[in-house]
């Protein structure tokens, strides 16, 4: 699970607008914000020693820094489980990366480092309880000793630290990377792809890479059982989780409500109805009217079950999407 993990998200983080994304809405600074993010440069990861290369391999970046070609160097490491010794290994990568720009000759012009802001990114189900700083994985020390203990930080984002409305009232492929890793249902997954769709209209490159990122990333959870074919176009993706996802929504709420109480899997099971009948409408609109804006699959995801079924009722009848769902004219 880890490896596949690492391996999806290197993949979306070689791209310069994933990198910008992740720095723009996760990371609260005002002054890294004022950088200019189309200056990203991709860093080859060779710099970590053959020891370390195997599990050390991962997204390095920088970007120039005020009119002169001063650095700040971003190492992102990936992560899915909790690693109790994460702020020394992050120390160690670091010193590896600065002892190559050492060699390499990429110091600043007199001569100091440039500045480093390791990054762990946290998907995992468990709580973050690891140190974030060498120093607290060292016991107090008398004396002396205590004032050289080592420290580095690195700066922690966590997924689950962000609730689903905090994360949809963001315009940013970060945030709808987060929501794809934890869904707040099947249906919502269509949403995400139609908001995805939209944002990447111009960009035929991004789309592909986010479509093979989300089959796959679909595909290696478990708890959705579900194959697809290989895909590379996110509205193809789109009809075909529509397809696919009514028996995964209806497995997916009887096994949640399995070990609740009698009332509890009564609720279950309206919610599992409502799952698929909502996703058999979204596919019966898709064949009819093509592509479904974002603005009709969220609202066909927060009806309730007599609206969906009043909705599929006159699925056939209405001429238009405007007409259907009696939205104003543009």
């Amino acid at each position: 699970m880890r490896q596949d993990h690492d391996t999806g998200y290197k993949f979306l983080f070689s791209t310069p607008e994933l990198v910008r994304d992740l720095i723009i809405g996760f990371v609260p600074d005002e002054w890294l914000h004022s950088l200019d993010y189309s200056t990203l440069e991709r860093v080859p990861g060779s710099y970590i020693s053959e020891d370390f290369r195997y599990r050390a391999d991962d997204v390095v970046w920088r970007v120039r820094v005020g009119g002169e070609w001063v650095y700040l160097y971003l190492l992102l490491e990936f992560q899915s489980s909790v690693d109790k010794y994460m702020a020394l290994r992050m120390m160690v990568y670091v010193g590896l990366l600065y002892q190559d720009l050492v060699k390499r000759g990429e110091v600043l012009v007199d001569g100091r480092l440039p500045p480093v802001l390791p990054i762990v990114l946290y998907n995992g189900s468990q709580n973050w309880r690891a140190a974030t700083d060498v120093f607290d994985l060292i016991p107090p020390v008398p004396g002396l000793v205590e004032q050289y203990k080592p420290r580095l930080r690195y700066l922690l984002i966590d997924e689950n630290a962000y609730s689903d409305s905090e994360l949809a009232s963001l315009k940013n492929l970060v945030a709808a990377v987060f929501r794809i890793e934890h869904p707040a249902s099947p249906a919502a997954i269509g949403v995400l792809l139609g908001l995805l769709d939209e944002w990447l209209v111009d960009r035929p490159d991004l789309r592909r890479m986010f479509a093979l990122w989300i089959r796959a990333t679909l595909m290696r959870k478990a708890e959705y059982r579900i194959v697809l074919p290989r895909m590379d176009d996110l509205q193809e993706l789109n009809v075909m989780l529509a397809e696919r996802l009514e028996e995964w929504a209806h497995a997916y709420k009887a096994e949640g409500k399995a070990e609740g109480k009698a009332e509890g899997k009564a609720e279950g099971k309206a919610e599992g109805k409502a799952e698929g009948e909502a996703l058999a409408l979204q596919k019966l609109l898709q064949k009819r009217f093509g592509t479904v804006p974002p603005d009709v699959l969220a609202a066909i995801s927060a009806a309730s079950l007599a609206q969906i079924d009043g909705w599929l009722d006159r699925v056939l009848d209405g001429a238009t999407l405007d007409e259907l769902f009696g939205r104003a004219e543009p």
